[in-house]
């Protein structure tokens, strides 16, 4: 996130709870206003729009946000529409669903739409992503590669993606589905940026100031390949196993804090006896 940026985003690795205690969907609408909220749910990353767009308009009302709108962007046409913008200009709480995040990019990127959601942010509404639409906010986006395998160039494809969180990637589903090869393939092409793996039912919730802090019942992962010593991504084949030396790596559960200025993580603060 940029300096200027007043609002939150809550970055969601997938299967949140929508049962149970819902910890994460109930901060959301905390972040948004609680029984203020207005909160905008953008279905454009699956094919299921109405469906799944019913599923989170319920389970938002069901924790007592004040307005819930839908809004099924199904093409660049409507992520111009002034009616689109209009509804997420004045939305507190913005949520995208999972899906296909390659759909939210291809259809938002560089529309009036995408601009609107940076300055949404910088007005102070929280934005929030789940699975598909956790990956599309940072500005470099893994779109594709398998699990469970050693890091290998040919593991992982990325894209742009829409740059809310900026000099980092984001994986979902991580722990689940055995992702940390791929995350280390994707620093591996780009050093400098971080790699933030995000269990299901766990979350990143970032701060103005670039801070975030684990909300769930997972860990979050993050590398760190600035230090990287020793790499042949550039001299071996693409189904070759990988040589990677002095990545940093943090596993962090709920409570933690990470600095993305810094790179550092933070403890959480001692309860008081």
């Amino acid at each position: 996130m940029t300096k200027d940026v007043e609002g939150h985003l809550l970055i969601i690795g997938g299967a949140e709870d929508k049962e149970g205690e819902c910890t994460i969907l109930k901060r959301f609408v905390k972040l948004a206003g609680g029984r203020k909220a207005v909160i905008a749910v953008i279905t454009a990353a699956t094919e299921a729009q109405d469906s799944v767009g019913e599923q989170y308009r319920a389970l938002f009302s069901h924790l007592q946000a004040g307005e819930v709108r839908v809004l099924h962007v199904v093409n660049r046409g409507q992520a111009n529409d002034g009616s689109t913008i209009e509804a997420v200009r004045s939305a507190t709480g913005i949520y995208f669903t999972g899906g296909d995040q390659l759909r939210i990019t291809s259809i938002v990127g560089g529309t009036a739409l995408d601009d609107e959601l940076k300055k949404s942010c910088r007005r102070g509404a929280v934005i929030a992503g789940t699975s598909a639409g956790a990956s599309a906010m940072s500005d470099a986006m893994i779109i594709g590669g398998m699990g469970e395998r050693e890091p290998k160039r040919s593991i992982v494809r990325m894209a742009p993606g829409l740059g809310l969180i900026q000099q980092a990637v984001i994986d979902q589903h991580f722990a689940q589905r055995g992702r940390i090869g791929r995350l280390l393939g994707a620093i591996a092409q780009n050093p400098y940026i971080l790699g933030i793996g995000i269990d299901e039912d766990t979350a990143v919730e970032v701060d103005m100031a670039g801070v975030f802090k684990v909300v769930g019942s997972g860990s979050v992962t993050v590398l760190d390949g600035r230090s990287i010593s020793i790499s042949d991504i550039s001299e071996t084949s693409s189904d070759q196993p990988l040589a990677l030396a002095d990545v940093r790596l943090h596993v962090l559960p709920a409570g933690y804090m990470f600095d993305l200025t810094t790179r550092r993580p933070v403890s959480p603060p001692e309860e008081e006896e």
